[in-house]
């Protein structure tokens, strides 16, 4: 072989043996989603009331990876978040601005698009809840709207099937399935959705008494009086007024009778159950039932703070069956040889309220629904107990993830990837305020339209409809309790929270009208 040609075949050689150490292969995507689920009921994160029910297999992904601790919503309601994390984009530019939109726009640039052109297999199993067919996805099964805990009806295609069984683990076998049988030369992004924690928190049936006999610590301001909050007055979510007693405090006294008449759904959880289901539901709640009927029904503090624990060990309860299917999902990766090079992202749509102001449900800038759990492992890329104290927002989950995955970010997403704060990178222009925007009134619980801002100290929070301020000093203040906005003496404060507030506004080319 003429030794000019020889040579130039060994540097060839040498250079895609270099490129290949250089280049590393595109990394899988694991998105697992809740609906509903407060950093609160996650361990990781130090709250009291998790202490008592922890979440071993979450913590897992935050010991092996990044716990953030400052993750937030732009609008804390299912559909919208959902759209935010597809589109990178605030409400008012992807369009899908409350949960009763005409419908999801899937012709915009979406995440999954772009990784599919990319080369990526996609795919959503489990809730979708944006009233449209999933585009830009090779396989999908999802929900009928929220979703039914036991023996829910799926969507494939143009087919809707009814499986048997309690939805979060029939999620779990759906997955490991499409993983099972995907085209293993491919990379993959798969977004794994569950109904659970979403009201009305059915439990499986091996979790009914689970947590019968724990006492979770009542928020200290379970019995607030929202003085000060107009707004927060408004509200209709509060645990021990507005719950329905049949439908989410399950409290009929037996099958079919129509005990608590108020309830306008006392049973149609119930529907989806076969017998012998039916009969280890009744057996087990009447049981738990007669402390609440024995009772004093003068007795307004020992009923709300029953309800407050039924609320809780339900709700908690239904997060276990979660942790079950994250520790499932670990072992398949681990098992699958699929763990070193996958970005295992475990989140929720939005936070929620476990009792704090007397709520549950979410909607309101308050931090317990604002604030999003997230936590992220990547080996070789994301350093063991990383935590990340800095301002995120869900508009940054689709650059982050395009970004990991070595590709360009669109200029109309509006979220920036913190692939540099995984890194463990000094990032010193990062952002220091949040815009929040919520619109869905008049709709379900009552909560008013309002937009805010958020930095590291402070939250002020506006209520177009009645003109009304909000202030709020997180340090001195962190359970949100005193609006300081008419009280402060501190002028050039408000006066700088409302001018970032219109510089943020500008810069996500938030319309006039929602102004």
């Amino acid at each position: 072989m003429n030794t000019r040609i020889a040579l130039c075949l060994f540097h060839l050689m040498v250079l895609i043996c270099c490129t290949s150490e250089i280049v590393p292969e595109p990394p899988n995507i694991l998105f697992i989603m809740t609906d509903d689920h407060a950093l609160q009921a996650i361990s990781a994160y130090g709250h009291p009331i998790a202490q008592l029910a922890p979440t071993p297999n979450i913590d897992k992904i935050a010991k092996n990876g990044a716990l953030f601790t400052a993750n937030f919503c732009g609008n804390s309601i299912c559909g919208p978040s959902r759209a935010t994390v597809l589109t990178g984009q605030h409400s008012h530019k992807n369009e899908f601005m409350r949960n009763s939109s005409q419908g999801f726009d899937g012709s915009q640039v979406t995440l999954p698009k772009l990784l599919r052109d990319a080369g990526y297999q996609t795919a959503v199993i489990g809730k979708w809840h944006l009233v449209s067919t999933p585009k830009g996805f090779d396989h999908w099964e999802i929900l009928i709207d929220q979703g039914e805990y036991y023996n829910p009806d799926f969507v494939k295609g143009a087919d809707t099937m009814n499986r048997k069984g309690y939805v979060t683990e029939i999620i779990t076998e759906l997955t490991k399935e499409w993983l099972s049988q995907r085209d293993k030369e491919a990379p993959f992004f798969l977004m794994m959705h569950h109904k659970a924690p979403h009201r009305n928190w059915v439990p499986a049936e091996k979790y009914y008494h689970l947590f019968d006999q724990i006492e979770f610590p009542v928020p200290e301001n379970y019995f607030d009086d929202y003085e000060g909050r107009k707004a927060a007055e408004h509200q209709k979510m509060n645990i021990y007024r507005d719950m329905y007693e049949g439908h989410d405090l399950k409290l009929s006294v037996e099958p079919g009778e129509d005990s608590l008449r108020f309830d306008p759904w006392p049973h149609v959880f119930l529907d989806r159950m076969t017998d012998e289901e039916l009969k280890s539901f009744w057996e087990a709640y009447h049981q738990k039932n007669t402390t609440y009927f024995d009772l004093d029904p003068a007795d307004s503090v020992g009923i709300a703070l029953w309800k407050y624990q039924r609320y809780l060990r339900d709700y908690l309860a239904v997060v276990r069956s979660v942790d079950d299917s994250v520790g499932e999902m670990i072992d398949y990766l681990e098992e699958n040889g699929l763990s070193e090079n996958t970005l295992l992202v475990y989140t929720s749509d939005q936070g929620f309220y476990l009792g704090e102001h007397g709520w549950f449900d979410k909607r309101f800038m308050y931090e317990e629904s604002f604030s999003m759990p997230l936590i992220m492992q990547l080996p070789g890329v994301i350093g063991e107990h990383l935590q990340i104290d800095l301002l995120t927002q869900n508009i940054d989950f689709a650059p982050t993830f395009l970004d990991i995955a070595g590709l360009s970010i669109p200029e109309i997403m509006q979220g920036r990837s913190f692939l540099p704060l995984l890194e463990g990178k000094q990032v010193d222009d990062w952002r220091n305020s949040l815009y929040y925007h919520y619109y869905e009134y008049p709709g379900f619980h009552s909560v008013k339209a309002h937009h805010g801002i958020r930095d590291h100290q402070h939250k002020l929070i506006y209520f177009p409809e009645d003109g009304h301020w909000e202030l709020f000093d997180l340090h001195q203040d962190p359970m949100e309790m005193n609006n300081i906005y008419e009280h402060t003496k501190d002028e050039e404060l408000v006066l700088n929270l409302k001018s970032e507030m219109r510089r943020l506004q500008d810069q996500y080319e938030v319309p006039s009208d929602h102004r």
